[in-house]
């Protein structure tokens, strides 16, 4: 019985080490020896193989007993232990897996709700300029407001839907009806009056929307 003990030992000790050495060539690039990894992979691999025995005998399995002088049983006992000196590499390989997904989901979920703030952020801001008064408004009034001259009938008509409408960010569907204009002298319009600075276009969650500028606003006012 003494004999048998001392090959068991033997055993777990051989079968931990290569369990060890296993985990070690699975995590570190095999071109770069690392000594000191390798000494604590062997060291793991030893300590969870000596854990066996006391989980066969919390089983009550008499594998340890049954495998004195029979070649199969013993052979058992083997690969349970090089299974227990291999299982850290699953477990942290299962860990680091689900780690990295779901640190990549969480820097998905930032990356969306940076994208939604930026939406939102792009929608306010027209509407936080149109209505905050500026300290210099009076003065600049004369000197900011657009030339009536500039302007053709449609285009003044266009700009008058976009800033007298119950909407604050107009689609074209929506202009085209109160304006009577086709979709195609829209679009040249309102892209006219975005370079005069009269008018803006945004893209929100419903999609590209126009709006009128403090600038056009004055338009406006001056020419009612």
């Amino acid at each position: 019985m003494t004999g048998h003990f001392s090959s068991l030992v033997i055993i777990m000790l051989l079968v931990g080490t290569a369990g060890g050495v296993i985990n070690y060539y699975s995590f570190s690039p095999k071109q770069n020896l690392d000594t000191g990894l390798l000494r604590r992979c062997i060291m793991l691999g030893v300590l969870i193989t000596f854990l066996v025995p006391f989980v066969l005998s919390v089983f009550n399995s008499t594998l340890i007993v049954d495998s004195e002088g029979d070649p199969a049983n013993l052979l058992n006992y083997v690969a349970i232990c090089l299974a227990v000196a291999i299982s850290p590499r699953f477990f942290m390989t299962n860990v680091s897996e689900n780690i990295l997904a779901k640190a990549q989901a969480s820097s998905d979920k930032v990356d969306l709700l940076q994208y939604q703030l930026k939406q939102l952020q792009d929608e306010l801001l027209p509407l936080i300029d149109t209505e905050t008064e500026d300290d210099f408004a009076a003065d600049m009034l004369g000197s900011d407001v657009a030339d009536p001259n500039e302007l053709d009938s449609t285009s003044s008509k266009i700009l008058k839907a976009l800033g007298c409408g119950r909407f604050i960010y107009r689609s074209l569907p929506g202009l085209c009806r109160e304006a009577d204009t086709d979709e195609s002298t829209m679009v040249k319009t309102l892209g006219f009056l975005t370079l005069k600075s009269l008018a803006g276009r945004v893209g929100g969650r419903k999609g590209v929307r126009w709006y009128i500028t403090e600038r056009g606003r004055k338009f406006i006012e001056v020419s009612a």
